[in-house]
Parts: C-alpha cells; sequence; structure tokens
C-alpha cells in the first residue's frame, strides 16, 4: 500500500510539473510574437569619377575647389575626325592656338585627332614618301588662369614622339608643361627615355627670341620603376599664382617651383612672373631638335598606330573658392 502511495505521489508531481511547461507549439508562438530582428543594410562604397577624385593640392583655410564644367571634359561622346559635331566644337578647336602648322618636319592635321571609345585621341602618320610627320593636336576655346588646378589623365606613345598636356599664352611668351613625354626605348640621351616625364615651364622674349626653363634634375621626374607608356596616369599643376607651381603625379606631389630665382632669373616677364591667361592644349610633335637628333619615327614605326596614339581619359579644371 505504501509503496502505490509513493508510486501515485511520483506521478502527481510529474503531471503538475509538466503542467507548468509551455509546449513546444507555445515556444514557438512566443518566439513568434518577438519583434523580426532587421538586418542592417551594408551601404555599397561611393564610386569616384573624374570629378570626385579628390585634388590633391591643399587650399587655404576657408577655401574649397570648385569644379569648371567650361573647360573641363570627360569625352562620353563621339568626334569622329572628319567631323567633330557640336559637343567637341563647343570646347576645343582641333587646331593649334594661332595659324603654325607644327614644328618642322610635324604638320598638324585636324584629321588626326578623334574623340573614340570616350577617349581623346591623336595619332601620327607620314605621307608615303615624304619625310612629313603628320600629327594631332587639339587647343581650348577657354582659357585658364592661376589660381588653377588643370589635371589629364593620359596614356603615352610607345613612340619616340613627343606628348604633351600643356598651357601657352596667347603671345607664346608663358608656357607651363604639365606633362612632355617620349614613350619610345629608343633614346640617345637617359633625361628623355621611358621612364622619365619632363615637367617644366618656360618664359620666352619672342624678338629676338629668347628661351629659359627650367634645366634641373627634377624636371625630368622618374619615381625609378614606372615605365609611363605602359597605362594611364594622372598629371596635374597647381598654378598657385605667378610665381608659385605644384606639378602632381597619380595624385604625389612631385616637384614645386618657387619665387623669382626658379620662375623667371632672366626677368623675361618684366617682374610679372607666370600671370597671363593661357589655353589648354593637347599635342603630339615630331620636335625639330629630335628629329635633326636622328630621333623622327621610321616609316615602319609610323605604320604601328597602337604605338603612335596619345590617348586622354579625361581633363579636368579646378578654382578654389572661398566657403
Amino acid at each position: 500500500m505504501k509503496t502505490f502511495n509513493i508510486a501515485l505521489l511520483f506521478f502527481t508531481l510529474i503531471m503538475v510539473s509538466c503542467s507548468r511547461s509551455p509546449s513546444i507549439v507555445e515556444l514557438e508562438d512566443t518566439n513568434q510574437n518577438q519583434p523580426p530582428v532587421e538586418e542592417e543594410e551594408e551601404e555599397e562604397p561611393v564610386q569616384e569619377t573624374w570629378i570626385t577624385i579628390p585634388v590633391p593640392a591643399t587650399l587655404e583655410s576657408g577655401q574649397e575647389w570648385e569644379f569648371q564644367s567650361d573647360v573641363s571634359d570627360n569625352f562620353e561622346y563621339e568626334a569622329p575626325a572628319g567631323d567633330k559635331g557640336v559637343t567637341f566644337l563647343t570646347k576645343w578647336d582641333d587646331w593649334y592656338h594661332n595659324s603654325w602648322t607644327g614644328p618642322e618636319p610635324t604638320v598638324w592635321r585636324r584629321d588626326h585627332s578623334s574623340v573614340v571609345d570616350n577617349q581623346l585621341q591623336l595619332i601620327a602618320s607620314r605621307p608615303t614618301g615624304t619625310t612629313i610627320t603628320n600629327a594631332g593636336v587639339i587647343s581650348s576655346l577657354k582659357r585658364v588662369v592661376y589660381p588653377v588646378y588643370i589635371e589629364a589623365s593620359v596614356k603615352i606613345m610607345n613612340s619616340k614622339l613627343a606628348n604633351g598636356f600643356w598651357l601657352l599664352s596667347p603671345d607664346d611668351t608663358q608656357e607651363i608643361d604639365i606633362v612632355e613625354a617620349y614613350g619610345s626605348d629608343i633614346w640617345k640621351n637617359a633625361w628623355f627615355a621611358s621612364d622619365r616625364v619632363h615637367l617644366s615651364h618656360h618664359v620666352f622674349i619672342r624678338d629676338p627670341f629668347q628661351d629659359w626653363q627650367p634645366s634641373d634634375e627634377g624636371s625630368f621626374y622618374t619615381d625609378g620603376t614606372t615605365i609611363w607608356r605602359e597605362n594611364f596616369h594622372r598629371f596635374g599643376v597647381y598654378w598657385k599664382d605667378p610665381w608659385n607651381l605644384e606639378y602632381y603625379v597619380d595624385g604625389k606631389l612631385v616637384r614645386t617651383r618657387s619665387g623669382v630665382a626658379e620662375i623667371d632669373p632672366l626677368d623675361y616677364t618684366d617682374g610679372t612672373g607666370l600671370s597671363k591667361e593661357m589655353d589648354i592644349l593637347v599635342s603630339v610633335e615630331d620636335q625639330t631638335w629630335r628629329a635633326n637628333d636622328g630621333l623622327s619615327p621610321t616609316d615602319e614605326e609610323l605604320e604601328n598606330l597602337s604605338n603612335n596614339t596619345f590617348k586622354l581619359d579625361w581633363i579636368r579644371v579646378f578654382k578654389p573658392v572661398d566657403r
């Protein structure tokens, strides 16, 4: 009898305990009544554009960079060599900034520039049976003046020819070479080899002709390893004022020129420095001094069009303004 009572008591305790525990269904219902846990959406990284790439030059406190759309171009349109159309011709002339046809043996031609595959492309060729080098050049319809930052993404030719992205005053007396480069491995002077680019400026007196430009090692920039023709690179200059220039390569400050001694030591500008408005130019040249030194490309070399195409992805211009 005691055994039966103990068993009955044990059974009763188990039943009471079970009646106080939620069933599986109840547990599920409880979970369903909880607010759903919201998963945080990962923010997609903002894609940099040719405009939003940070301008590397440092401004004065209280200033910011303002994009200048009227003299900037990303070339995201078609402009055939023979008929470039309104979009191109609103900002550019497919010619030099005056009537000059180029340094001998160069002869610039309008049909040697075009916008293809969202790139400005300048080519070179040679008429059969001549020693002429036909080449492309363009100039801006509007001018820039300090303070200004101007930069382009360019791919240098694999050629003996000079590739230039530069500024020049209308009277040809003041010039800023943002980049001048020779991409070929054929050279007679290591300063003009394919691992160097020329970052310089000129001040001129036209009559009688006199030209001063820096001749220091820094004007023939190299980082020690880069062959500039192999990829696109960014070349820019901050023309801060008449006596200060800062040169940038791929966003890195690589050269500065400051003061009378480094800008105009012979006073060719009558004390004004680099002060004049300038046109933007992009050019290909068979430069006279190089041709005279046997560095004009051969007919066979010019037949390889891919080696004789200077490409620009974009040109962008910014002015500092007060916040």
